[in-house]
């Protein structure tokens, strides 16, 4: 029952404006403020190129291990509440410049595609600067569709990413 079992979860921190290795590290530690959850782990810190328009800053990416008694959709508004805290100003540009920006990659074994989520995230599976660090805490976690963190890791183009 929710509220009552503790979830896995994990989180993809990045940024690239204003310090961006302090807005990781920043969002790193308000993540262990959310109520009914505990940071367990933490990936290194990577350096990534932008995936979209290339007329903008590196990115600094991570990822973060949690347990959580809160279910996706109260856990990613949590989320959106911390970027907001940081400065986040949603809607501009896709794959635009941005000070933090905080996804929930995999909750338990939900799968949704609603509106304002979807899990696992959609970008899980082909982005390095995700995969890495995901497999620096988990490689042997299994997606929901039964997929290894590490096999999946072997098939994406990593020369983009570095470690800080």
């Amino acid at each position: 029952m929710l509220g009552e079992t503790w979830f896995p979860a994990y989180i993809g921190l990045g940024s690239n404006l204003d310090e961006p290795r302090g807005q990781v590290e920043t969002a790193m530690a308000s993540l262990a403020t959310i109520a009914d959850t505990s940071l367990v782990m933490a990936s290194p810190l990577y350096g990534s190129a932008p995936m979209g328009p290339v007329e903008q800053p590196d990115y600094v990416n991570a990822v973060a291990a949690v347990l959580t008694r809160s279910g996706p959709q109260a856990l990613m508004r949590a989320l959106l509440a911390i970027e907001e805290a940081q400065g986040r100003v949603r809607g501009q540009r896709k794959w635009g410049p941005r000070r933090i920006d905080l996804d929930l990659l995999l909750h338990g074994d939900n799968v949704c595609d609603g509106e304002t989520l979807s899990l696992p995230h959609p970008g899980l599976c082909e982005r390095c600067f995700v995969l890495r660090p995901l497999a620096d805490l988990a490689p042997a976690l299994r997606i929901p569709d039964g997929r290894q963190v590490a096999q999946l890791l072997n098939t994406v183009d990593c020369s983009r990413l570095w470690p800080l």
